[in-house]
């Protein structure tokens, strides 16, 4: 009985493992068989096409010794061909327990179960071990603060070759002057150099999703800059607010000048590491939202403060602009270096944004 059901398993196991190679797949090879019901809404769109998942892995340069990456690993069809290149490990992070069940059973058919650990959690939560590439096909929903924790998190790796959703992806590679271009693009390309690879159909995948999607590559600067990376963070997330107003028209406004008063006298920034860390997980929020407070207290005075103190703080304001000449520029249409340069003209006036 047990020898019965041991074969059982194996030949379950054996068709989770089907992994096709570059020579010999066919489109149907990674086909899915429904063993279980995917959910859309919560990204489940698996990638069955071998030739990009091929492409995928070709494209992510992977070096005999890596550790790899992955994030939502679904059943495992470029979790199977991950293991099978030189790389020294797989760690893949999978919130589904079904999904779990299925990429460890594709590992273990494969014969390369001790490659893989498979962390079972939310993604954006979750610890990551150290790792050299991130290879992935995210679900869509976590692509913003996904790419926000690798970046302005802690870790370090050499490059992060993910599929995206095609719109956010050319957002993401969008430069000053592009009608895509906004806040995530500035912020990615603070601290990382990003390139558009290729495009990939919506047919690629079951369930055929909405929209098609495109896979990146992100490769962090070796350099960081010398910024205070929250300060910028919140200074960005102003001009962008309204990015297509001038710089003038954005910080003349009274709400915004009383805003800003308030912050700079704050004796303790931030209000500790639970604000600071609420501002790096926003870093990627690329909508029109103003920065922190969504209520117009325009005529609301400032405790403490003459109104006198408040006009001259404006006027610190005005100088900044002015002697940066960028006052008359729109923030879509800006690089990196002409904001830092009207950031550090502001700090230098006691103008905080944080």
């Amino acid at each position: 009985m047990n020898r019965a059901v041991s074969s059982l398993l194996t030949r379950h196991a054996a068709r989770l493992g089907s992994l096709c190679t570059s020579s010999s797949s066919s489109p149907a090879s990674e086909a899915w068989d429904g063993r279980f019901r995917l959910h859309k809404p919560r990204g489940q769109h698996l990638l069955t096409n071998p030739r990009i998942l091929d492409a995928i892995v070709r494209h992510a340069a992977l070096r005999p010794g890596d550790a790899v990456l992955e994030v939502g690993p679904g059943t495992g069809n470029l979790t199977a061909r991950l293991l099978a290149s030189p790389v020294h490990h797989v760690t893949a992070v999978e919130i589904d327990t079904r999904m779990v069940e299925a990429v460890t059973a594709r590992a273990a058919a494969l014969d390369l179960a001790q490659k893989l650990t498979v962390i079972q959690g939310d993604a954006v939560e979750a610890d990551f071990p150290e790792f050299d590439v991130c290879v992935a096909n995210i679900p869509y929903g976590i692509s913003s603060p996904l790419i926000a924790k690798l970046l302005f998190g802690a870790y370090r790796f050499r490059t992060a070759t993910l599929l995206l959703q095609k719109e956010f992806a050319q957002r993401l590679v969008a430069v000053p002057g592009d009608s895509e271009y906004n806040r995530l693009a500035a912020n990615v390309r603070m601290v990382a150099d990003v390139k558009l690879l290729m495009d990939v159909s919506k047919r690629d995948f079951v369930p055929m999703p909405r929209v098609d999607s495109s896979l990146v590559e992100i490769r962090p600067r070796e350099a960081m800059p010398d910024v205070d990376l929250p300060e910028w963070l919140a200074f960005t997330r102003e001009c962008f607010g309204q990015k297509n107003k001038t710089l003038g028209a954005i910080f003349k406004q009274k709400r915004k000048v009383l805003e800003l008063f308030k912050r700079s006298q704050r004796t303790e920034r931030c209000a500790g590491d639970a604000a600071r860390t609420g501002i790096i997980l926003g870093v990627l929020d690329d909508g029109n939202d103003e920065a922190c407070s969504h209520e117009d207290d325009s005529s609301v005075p400032v405790a403490g403060f003459s109104e006198e103190e408040v006009g001259a703080f404006k006027e610190r304001i005005a100088s900044a602009l002015d002697s940066s000449e960028l006052a008359g520029k729109r923030p879509s249409k800006m690089s990196n270096n002409e904001l830092m340069c009207l950031l550090k003209l502001f700090n230098e006036r006691g103008i905080r944004f944080q």
